[in-house]
């Protein structure tokens, strides 16, 4: 079975993959006029700005929401995996593939924003790929197939976010915590799966609160002690850039021979992490209540600068110049070790999570391993629960209005008890994933990420002429002086059905216009 979905994993993560990840992003860049440079300050702004209501969160809990389902295991163990098996210059290819990632993010959440419609059930604002996909092209020839397009990318979320990846983040949790303090696997799977429940059978605005306090709070603890060794290091950092240069395009002859491994490595484990071009963005962006689409783009754009530029290369950097590594030939910890850090490695320290304790200790001896696995509890937890929520959002979306059907001689409609279905299902994969070894669980995890982002990316480059109606709209009312609001039809974009009956002045449903008797 290992030998199995290492060969699925390899067919869905060709190298083609990773070219149509780096190309489209540069094409959006491109066509954006790189809208992820140009709008910085407008992004940290509306970050911190937001409207909402009954029916939506704000801004700040969409992008804490997104963070949430960003910010996880790839952080530490996914940085601790592209170093060890591309080598530095794997941090470089992380930073490219984000800084080109966030015109993809700003594509595809702005259409997340203008194709969203309200859930059947609660009322709540749902939306994401599924949506879009099915919905845009809906007045042309290509409905049929792009709404069975549609359909399949909810079934494939659905069976990612709902069975694959979970897994990965509860046995990295559990295995740091067996670790630095000996709980058994199981008392740890038992314990998450508590305060999963808790979070997830309260809906979108439990999920959003619980994002909204958590998230920011973790990582800029995680950050800022991350700094500090690098600080206490500070003499290592202009040796340290030069590596990573040299490693990322094979100057380093030590390097030469893994210099595809790094470029793979680094945008494998970099879309893991920031997931732009994933479609995962798009389903917190498409929960916030704002005035104009693009506003949200714009703060989901920003989310992956945070999640890559700081939080990894937060990591990236306490690895390195602390010494704490090993590069191994062949992207497998059986190969020859290439080069060995700081020759503070315990002997057979396994790849991942242990390369930052280590990293730690430096600072803190004998701590590394407790920090690194409160750590893990946080990003794990917040990145499961995110992924919670984009799995009952494709949910709804394949249930359609049969959701809203009661069900005889069971108290609830369809869609709430596939719902409470759902919620067993994703707690009995955090049970398995947290009792199993890594191997599998990684695998697994990279399948779901990887056929969400041939689905996605695909899908983003036939329909993204919208997102950029928005953002010159957005910009040409900024010019104006106004507080942008966003109004479908005078833009020409159709099948915008929400937009075409809200008005974002009010926040409210348009009033139907009545003909006098």
């Amino acid at each position: 079975m290992t030998e199995f979905l290492a060969d699925v994993n390899d067919l869905v993560w060709h190298e083609t993959l990773v070219y149509l990840c780096l190309g489209a992003g540069v094409y959006f860049s491109v066509r954006s006029r790189f809208v992820q440079v140009r709008q910085i300050p407008e992004m940290v702004r509306l970050m911190l700005k937001g409207e909402k209501s009954p029916s939506g969160v704000s801004s700040f809990q969409a992008l804490t929401m997104s963070l949430a389902g960003r910010v996880g295991t790839g952080n530490i163990a996914g940085v601790a995996t592209a170093i060890a098996f591309g080598g530095p210059g794997a941090l470089f290819w992380m930073w490219a593939v984000a800084f080109l990632g966030a015109s993809t993010s700003f594509v595809e959440c702005t259409l997340g924003q203008i194709y969203k419609d309200r859930d059947k059930l609660t009322g709540e604002y749902r939306g994401g790929p599924a949506y879009y996909l099915s919905t845009a092209l809906s007045h042309t020839a290509a409905a049929g197939a792009m709404k069975v397009y549609g359909y399949i990318f909810a079934a494939v979320t659905l069976l990612a976010m709902g069975l694959l990846l979970p897994s990965v983040q509860s046995n990295s949790m559990a295995s740091a915590m067996n670790s630095a303090w000996g709980f058994s696997k199981w008392w740890v799977a038992v314990g998450t799966v508590i305060v999963l429940a808790f979070v997830i059978i309260g809906g979108v605005k439990r999920i959003a609160t619980f994002a909204s306090i958590v998230v920011p709070f973790m990582a800029v603890v995680y950050i800022v002690l991350a700094l500090i060794i690098v600080l206490m290091n500070a003499a290592e950092i202009p040796a340290i850039i030069s590596l990573i240069f040299s490693s990322a395009f094979g100057v380093d002859s030590a390097f030469g021979a893994i210099i595809g491994s790094a470029v793979m490595w680094g945008v494998k484990r970099g879309i893991y992490s920031n997931e732009a071009g994933q479609g995962t963005g798009p389903h917190a962006a498409a929960a916030a209540e704002v005035s104009h689409p693009a506003k949200q783009g714009l703060v989901q754009a920003f989310a992956v600068y945070i999640d890559t530029l700081f939080i990894c290369s937060a990591t990236g950097f306490l690895i390195l110049s602390t010494g704490a590594y090993r590069v191994f030939e062949g992207e497998s910890a059986d190969g020859a070790v290439i080069r060995e850090g700081g020759n503070i490695l315990p002997a057979g320290a396994e790849v991942g999570p242990a390369f930052a304790q280590t990293g730690f200790d430096t600072l803190w001896s004998g701590a590394g391993a407790s920090f690194i696995a409160v750590s893990l509890a946080f990003f794990c937890m917040t990145t499961i629960i995110a992924y919670y929520y984009m799995a009952e959002t494709n949910l709804r979306f394949l249930l359609g209005r049969a959701a809203t059907i009661e069900v005889p001689l069971i108290r609830g409609t369809v869609g709430s008890n596939t719902t409470m279905v759902l919620q067993a299902l994703i707690l009995v994969s955090v049970t398995i994933g947290a009792i199993s070894t890594a191997t599998d669980a990684w695998t697994l995890g990279d399948i779901g990420v990887g056929l969400m982002a041939w689905l996605n990316i695909i899908g983003i480059i036939i329909l993204q002429q919208p997102a950029y109606k928005a953002l010159w709209d957005y910009e040409k009312q900024k010019k104006q002086g106004l507080d942008p609001m966003f109004d479908p039809i005078t833009l020409d974009i159709r099948n915008a059905s929400f937009w075409e009956n809200y008005d974002p002045a009010t926040g409210k449903d348009k009033q139907p216009t009545t003909t006098p008797a």
